[in-house]
Formats: C-alpha cells, structure tokens, sequence
C-alpha cells in the first residue's frame, strides 16, 4: 500500500513529530496493528466486527485492534494519552471535545486532507466543532439527537396513541398512565441527563451560557431555565431513575432491557443494543421526537454526535488515516446509520437512510436542534460538568433557585480561565 505524507499537528515537541511525521510502524516483518479507541455503545458489535472483518480483508497489511472506552471520565483518559508516546492510532471523541484536545498540540491537522474525505459535504454541526481555527483536526463520524424510545406493547396496553404525544403536557399525562399497572415504570430518566435538561431550557427561551462583553457566564439561574428545570423535576418522579447518576450508570438500555419500563429518552441506536440484550423486545420498540412546548414545534434537542482524531503520536499514522477515511466513506456510513439509526456524516447520503423510523423521528427533533455554547472553553464545563451536580441537588430537595446559582457561578469561572 502506497501511503501519502500526513499533515502534522501545529504545536508538536520535536520528538512527537518525529513520531507523527515520520514514525515507523514496526519492523516490516508484519501487518501493522492500530490501537482503535471506541466508544461504549457508539456501534452495536456485529456492526464492529463486519467493518473490522472487511477492513482488514481490503488492507491485509493492517491488523486493527478496538478498544471500547467508557464515556465517563474519557477526557482525562484521551488527554492523558494524548500527552504519551504510547497513544492509540485513531480515537472517536465527542464532537464538542474536539477543540479542547487540539489546543494539546497532541492531535493530528488534517486539513490539507478534507477534500479527498468529501469534507464539502460534512454535517455542520459535526464539522465546526472539528475544526480549530480554521484547521481540522476532527473528522464527523456520525451525528444523532435523542428521541423518545418506547415499547409498542406498552404503550397499546395503556391505550396511549405516540402519534398524540405532541406536546410536554400531553407526554406527562400519558407518562402518568404508563406507570400502571404496579412495577411498571413510566418512564426511565435518570436524574443526571443534563441533555434532556438542555433541550427543556432552551424550550424556555433559557440557555446554558451566554455571551457577554467580558466573556461568559452561566445562565441555569435564569427564570427561563428555571422553567425548564421544573418540567425535569415532574417528568423524572414519573419513574424511579438514580437521582445521582446519568445515563451511563447503570446503563439505561440495559434497564430498559430488563424491566417494565415504558419509555427512555436517548438516541434510535440505543434500540439495536436493547434488543441485543433482550431479544424479546424484537418488534416492540417504538420512536417520537420528544414533545415540544406547543404542537407546532418539536422539543429542542442537544445535537452532538462523534468524530475521529489521529493522535500525533500514532505509529502508523497512514494507516490511521486509512482507516479514518474507510470508516467515514459512504459505504460505512450508510451501513452505520442504518444498524444504529445514526445520521451520516454528509448532507448528502442523509435520504439514502430516511425510511428508518429512528433516523425519521430525529430528523424531526433535529429542525429544533441545538449545540452547547460555541466556545473551546466548554470542555472544561462538561469536564467538571455543574449541570450534573444541579440536577442532583434540586432532585434531592435543595431549593432550584440557589443551586441553579452555584451551578451558574462554577461555568462561569470554567468558561473565563
């Protein structure tokens, strides 16, 4: 395989171009192993181990080795691997992320290589945060937003029409009857889904951050998004989601696997890897956007998603690219989307996959999507992430106001070091 030079990082030590630039792979006896870091429940395994069998049929050269990582604490693991000799080859970062991990200098500059990527037609929301001034280091893998899964049978059973849901006060009053008979669980949301809790902000009118002349400052004290924090309350007492944890612990789609619950708030992917876990359920997972204010409008939305980076440490940064570039073609991409009900990373193949029920109920959701605050600076607020620690606390008992003002004083001081 003849390999093109790859685009260094801009910030490098000496020794970590040498590395990036002009590595070696090994000793040539061999196929070249990429280390893969890849996120937990990001693609189903079948889908992993077809795009893993075909890759390395195509490039007998390469050997790929995935390794699944945890969302919970994954920037300190990515920037501490950044930072080493040893990191893997290819990492899938969140598409907010992006800009946080370039600033180390420990991630690789692909811009010189975005148009053979058909980097003209990436998703917006994937290719801004990817980029650095106006240099990319990111490159979209996939895009989602959440949307309401929910079990057909129960739902039948409770005599509650999705198609009816159209808006929040409509969802509570179903969301109440759905929690008949005993032991059935209306709905699961832990009390930590700071997403759900953005999208029920910005229905207010409220935001997370706002820009002003000397920086940002933190908005969850605001009446606005006040309001959106009441709706959180009601809806989360109508099931028994942790008020401590989020989504990932335990991991909802094994609850909503196990147990009677009618109804969770996450991607349309999240259904393949219920089934996975319960192959029962084949046949009586359901979607709709989640209800807005109004009939007329949708429930606003986090719209976020992942992309790949290339540490500038990797051995074979090449065959990184290779693989980066397979992955994010349009034949994977449209396979992606249609096992994890993703949208594709390109405006173009995006009609290739409507007729899935889960991409058609986020591409509703996504009319009313939104991004967290435009700033590289955020990264330090989800590192620390306050919206998680207020949620809590409200959910326990503390009164809204005040924690809403702690919580808006902490973003502030990690949006202004």
């Amino acid at each position: 395989m003849k390999f093109r030079p790859l685009a260094c990082a801009t910030v490098l030590t000496s020794a970590m171009a040498l590395t990036a630039c002009g590595g070696s792979s090994g000793d040539g006896d061999g196929p070249v192993t990429l280390d893969v870091w890849l996120m937990r429940d990001s693609v189903s395994q079948e889908f992993q181990e077809e795009f893993v069998t075909a890759f390395e049929d195509a490039h007998q050269d390469i050997d790929v080795n995935v390794q699944i990582q945890d969302w919970n604490g994954i920037g300190e693991r990515v920037t501490a691997a950044l930072a080493s000799n040893d990191a893997p080859d290819v990492i899938e970062v969140g598409n907010t992320q992006v800009a946080q991990y370039a600033a180390s200098g420990g991630v690789a500059d692909l811009t010189d290589r975005v148009e053979e990527l058909g980097g003209e037609d990436w998703l917006p929301g994937l290719a801004e945060p990817g980029a650095v001034d106006d240099r990319q280091y990111g490159i979209p893998y996939y895009a989602a937003n959440r949307v309401v899964i929910y079990r057909t049978d129960l739902f039948g059973a409770a005599g509650v029409d999705p198609d009816e849901l159209t808006t929040r006060d409509a969802w509570l009053a179903a969301t109440e009857q759905l929690n008949e008979p005993e032991g059935q669980q209306g709905i699961y949301l832990p009390g930590q889904n700071w997403y759900a809790l953005s999208g029920f902000i910005w229905d207010e009118g409220g935001e997370l951050a706002v820009e002003t002349g000397d920086g940002w400052e933190g908005a969850l004290h605001t009446p606005e998004a006040l309001a959106g924090m009441e709706f959180y309350e009601r809806l989360q007492a109508l099931g028994q989601g942790p008020r401590d944890s989020d989504e990932a612990e335990p991991p909802q789609v094994e609850v909503f696997a196990g147990n009677e619950v009618a109804q969770i708030i996450a991607v349309p992917g999240g259904a393949k890897l219920i089934v996975e876990r319960n192959p029962e359920l084949e046949g009586k997972i359901g979607f709709f956007p989640i209800p807005g204010k109004t009939a007329d409008t949708p429930g606003a939305v986090f719209t976020g998603g992942s992309d790949l980076v290339i540490p500038a440490a990797s051995h074979d940064p090449e065959a990184a690219f290779t693989f980066v570039e397979e992955l994010t073609g349009e034949r994977w991409q449209q396979e992606l989307s249609r096992a994890m009900s993703y949208v594709p990373n390109k405006t173009t193949l995006v009609d290739q996959v409507g007729d899935d029920p889960g991409v058609a109920a986020m591409a509703v959701g996504a009319a009313n999507g939104r991004a967290t605050p435009n700033t590289p600076a955020w990264a330090a607020v989800e590192a620390e992430n306050p919206i998680k620690e207020y949620l809590t606390a409200v959910l326990t008992g503390s009164d809204p106001a005040d924690a809403a003002r702690d919580a808006s004083e902490v973003i502030t001081r990690a949006l202004n070091p």
